[in-house]
């Protein structure tokens, strides 16, 4: 379509078969083309600028959200491990009441062992002097016994 320019009227009076060139509307976009012209508005900053701001709230919620779970776990690990040093420690406290419940039992046995030990010793001795005393007797005279008797009870 043959725009109403000076240049353009005065090719059109001539005689000339020569074209200028003509000035088309769709060669310099509107302003309201101008989004498909690549040239971005006022409003579609805005809207880029809002839709970024939501997102990255967004986004920092859920990382909060992931940090709460996270600590949560760990909370409830430190318990858990908490509970469990607990038990431990009763157990090892039940040990050791039971070790020192043995270790005085293997005292006492020790002392019974000890004394048994020598009882038996003496009645070891005893054994041996009346050996001695029935071989005496056996070998000697009525009034000799008593003498090798009272000497080998002396003796024991």
């Amino acid at each position: 379509m043959p725009s109403s320019s000076p240049a353009s009227i005065q090719a059109l009076g001539t005689t000339n078969t020569e074209l200028t060139p003509i000035e088309d509307a769709a060669a310099s976009p509107p302003v309201t083309d101008a989004v498909a012209a690549g040239v971005d508005t006022v409003d579609d900053v805005d809207d880029r600028r809002l839709r970024r701001k939501i997102s990255n709230r967004e986004s920092a919620r859920r990382s909060r959200a992931r940090k709460q779970r996270h600590l949560d776990d760990l909370r409830a690990l430190a318990e858990s491990l908490r509970g469990g040093r607990r038990e431990l420690a009763a157990r090892v406290h039940a040990a050791r009441s039971r070790v020192a419940i043995v270790l005085h039992a293997n005292d006492e046995l020790r002392a019974e062992a000890a004394a048994l030990g020598r009882r038996l010793e003496a009645a070891a001795r005893r054994a041996l002097a009346l050996n001695q005393l029935y071989a005496a007797a056996a070998g000697l005279e009525a009034g000799t016994f008593e003498q090798a008797a009272a000497s080998l009870i002396a003796w024991s």
